[in-house]
């Protein structure tokens, strides 16, 4: 990233996606504790392979936020800080993948293979790749950015819902089983 401008030019984006990465995390917390006497068995087993990597998602999200909508006076600190992010951030998806294989609480099928990890994986990769470019081509790098924080968002959203809309049907099954 070697001009400053382009960077200050997506300030008004990642402070919109920042503070909505941010308000669901608040979410994601008031939800969880709603729905916290209704977890199916074995469901603190799964928890590290679907309910953390939302969570980590949105924080990443925040994070990279945060780091675009600082005043920096050099941008290729903030290319460093962002393929830190990429890479930690793929590091973590692969570890995920291998949890949700080794987890007993539920059989992920391909759609979750798809958005807990592939995805994520895809929206870190581009995002470390994006800010190994970004020294050279700053505006489609900046591009890829902006892309792999709104994949990761909406990947998050995808995944509260899933999991949102599952625990409510098992419970709602629970509950219908019970009255039998």
């Amino acid at each position: 990233m070697n001009d400053i401008t382009d960077l200050a030019a997506w300030n008004s984006f990642f402070i919109i996606v920042g503070s909505s990465a941010g308000a669901l995390i608040g979410l994601q917390f008031v939800v969880m504790a709603l729905i916290a006497d209704r977890s199916p068995p074995h469901a603190a087993e799964a928890g590290p392979a679907f309910a953390t990597p939302t969570i980590v998602h949105f924080g990443a999200v925040l994070l990279l936020s945060a780091v675009q909508s600082a005043p920096w006076q050099e941008v290729n600190f903030v290319a460093s800080i962002l393929g830190l992010i990429g890479l930690s951030g793929a590091v973590y998806i692969i570890t995920v993948a291998r949890q949700m294989g080794v987890q007993t609480a539920y059989e992920p099928e391909f759609g979750d293979w798809l958005y807990y990890a592939l995805l994520p994986l895809a929206a870190y990769a581009m995002l470390a790749l994006s800010a190994f470019t970004a020294l050279s081509l700053t505006r489609e790098a900046l591009f890829g950015i902006g892309a792999a924080a709104l994949l990761l968002l909406f990947i998050g959203i995808h995944n509260v819902w899933d999991s949102v809309t599952y625990l409510v049907f098992y419970s709602k099954q629970n509950t219908i089983n019970k009255r039998r």
